[in-house]
């Protein structure tokens, strides 16, 4: 392996979808065995500009350089011939099979007339072993956690013998930990060779991981830069063409009456296992109550429970002094409740339905939108294209299917449509998951704005950072139960990583 040699150079590249240019004259280059960044905003054309890499599209303009050999790719199968893998940000494993069943899939070693299985899953540890990934091969991708499949997807690249990897927002879905064995894992593979290219908008990790950082702003390249000749701050700038500052003035205040008034919340689940155990918590207007703990430990039950996602078992749940325990989902958001999900696909979006169809999901039925089943068009279209412009969604139209748009302008709709409801409560599970930093300086700006104005804000986030710049007080979610509280205003990482791992003597019950 030679340092100085390009493992990819991408020359001039163009990609056009109808009037819109995702990528405009891109050069980019990797060295083999360099950690490289692509950053960017939401729809800045990364994404694009790698799947154009790995054969999902194709250029308008431009070349492709591989090892110094001009060539063109004209699907994922010449890319994987060419020894390129990419690790998508929502995975492409198929949930009953097993860990082996999925590496090998369209791969699979035979004898006779059979599929070798011990065969293939002896490869499989060997691998697995090799780079560090631990993964049981048995195990069945729908048992395993998120972090796990991360794993299978990288077995995958591994197995078909890629020597150039494409992380697409690789720390997107996990937890802290998960993210720390990721970091060691990308590292890992480096050393061995291998030429890696992130996918990004997180700052800290690109100064942690990468070699060299190329910026990316509507479609252009900006500049390439070494880490080690940088800064966040720079790099931030860099990537939104101006100042960037978290400072949003929390006022001074007293909470006010109790909007949400959760007690004794139990929800089982498979075999009676408690999945909530007796939950109690109150969150008042104008405060932000933010929730930690270890992913699995209950929170989504607790939001789902909340929302009338999923019934519940016990208990209460009262908004503004009214009983919406186990209430359905339309009456707990007309009771005045915007819910910003954890799944955004799942729960937040129909991604076949319009951006502008998508924007009215919950309230389509009210006069405003249509009469009996006759829907206003015109004012859904006038409503849409507020609120694009308002929250900066990137989109080549209001009519574009909301799977076109980039997983964080998905998730910008969605913010848009929840706080234009002007909720007393807002629930925000994960709100910046995918977002850039200049977005996540706006949801920042907007959740505590909705504070300071007396709404009620309960947020869910496993970025301690997040909890700590926006919470007036924090809880910790223990195996179904609230075990604590900090105060979000004296920031003490030991206390809290107490409680998250079950030690109540970390601070008192809240």
């Amino acid at each position: 392996m030679d340092r100085s040699k390009s493992a990819v150079q991408l020359k001039g590249i163009t990609k056009r979808f109808g009037s819109f240019t995702a990528n405009e004259s891109i050069d980019f280059d990797l060295k083999q065995g360099e950690i490289h960044a692509l950053l960017g905003e939401n729809g800045a054309g990364k994404s694009t500009l790698m799947n154009i890499l790995f054969g999902l599209y194709q250029p308008d303009e431009g070349e492709i350089w591989i090892n110094g050999n001009k060539t063109n790719i004209d699907g994922a199968s010449k890319a994987i011939d060419l020894k390129i893998g990419m690790v998508h940000q929502h995975f492409k494993l198929v949930q009953p099979f097993t860990v082996t069943e999925n590496i090998v899939l369209g791969n699979e070693p035979v004898k006779g007339l059979s599929i070798n299985y011990k065969l293939a899953n002896e490869r499989v540890q060997e691998i697995s072993a090799r780079y560090g990934l631990k993964v049981n091969p048995q195990s069945r991708i729908q048992d395993i956690s998120v972090g796990m499949q991360q794993r299978v997807e990288i077995l995958k690249t591994l197995y078909r013998g890629a020597d150039i990897i494409i992380f697409d927002e690789p720390t997107a879905v996990l937890t802290v930990q998960e993210i720390e064995e990721l970091l060691m894992i990308i590292r890992g593979l480096a050393a061995e060779g291998k030429s890696i290219i992130i996918i990004t908008h997180k700052l800290k990790e690109v100064m942690a991981l990468a070699d060299r950082v190329t910026v990316i702003r509507r479609g252009k390249v900006i500049r390439t830069v070494s880490t080690k000749e940088t800064s966040e701050m720079q790099l931030a700038e860099l990537m939104v063409g101006r100042d960037v500052t978290f400072e949003a003035k929390k006022l001074q205040q007293e909470p006010g009456d109790v909007v949400l008034d959760v007690k004794g919340l139990q929800m089982s689940g498979d075999a009676g296992k408690h999945l909530l155990n007796g939950v109690d918590f109150q969150v008042r207007a104008g405060e932000i109550v933010g929730i930690a703990g270890v992913d699995g430990n209950g929170q989504s039950e607790l939001i789902y429970a909340i929302t009338g996602i999923r019934q519940a078992n016990g208990g209460s749940v009262k908004l503004n002094g009214r009983e919406m325990f186990n209430h359905s989902p339309r009456e707990i958001s007309l009771a005045g409740v915007g819910h910003i999900p954890e799944d955004r696909h799942k729960h937040g979006l129909v991604l076949d339905f319009t951006l502008s169809e998508n924007m009215v999901l919950d309230t389509y039925f009210k006069p405003e939108y249509g009469k009996g089943i006759f829907m206003d068009f015109e004012a859904i279209d006038k409503l849409t294209e507020k609120l694009v412009e308002e929250f900066d969604v990137r989109t080549s139209g209001i009519h574009t299917h909301a799977r076109a748009l980039s997983g964080g302008n998905q998730q910008k709709a969605i913010i848009a449509r929840e706080l234009h409801k002007r909720p007393d409560l807002i629930i925000a599970v994960q709100p910046t998951r995918g977002l850039d930093i200049g977005a996540i300086e706006y949801v920042h700006k907007r959740l505590i704005q909705a504070r300071n104005e007396g709404k009620a804000v309960l947020l869910v986030s496993f970025e301690l950072d997040e909890l700590y710049a926006l919470s007036d007080r924090i809880a910790v979610m223990y195996e179904g139960r609230l075990v604590g509280e900090v105060d979000a205003a004296n920031r003490d990482d030991r206390q809290l990583g107490l409680l998250m791992a079950g030690n109540k003597g970390g601070g008192e019950h809240g």
